[in-house]
């Protein structure tokens, strides 16, 4: 396990680059408990390796996972 001080933390933009989502739908999903993350102050944050598990097992979902417009 990698010592928690050398982990790299990721912000909502990070994490919407890689999946390809607004920073927004990013927060939405932590917010949901969809995506795992923890807040920081008032600011969401995400560790990357937890984010590119994520993106392997729901890669083929993430569209689906983006709100659509009404």
């Amino acid at each position: 396990m990698p010592d928690k001080r050398s982990e790299v933390i990721w912000t909502s933009r990070d994490v919407a680059i890689t999946l390809d989502l607004s920073p927004d739908t990013v927060n939405d999903l932590a917010r949901r408990n969809v995506l795992p993350g923890f807040k920081k102050g008032r600011q969401w944050r995400f560790r990357k390796r937890d984010v590119l598990v994520f993106k392997k097992e729901h890669d083929m979902f993430l569209p689906a996972l983006a709100p659509t417009a009404a």
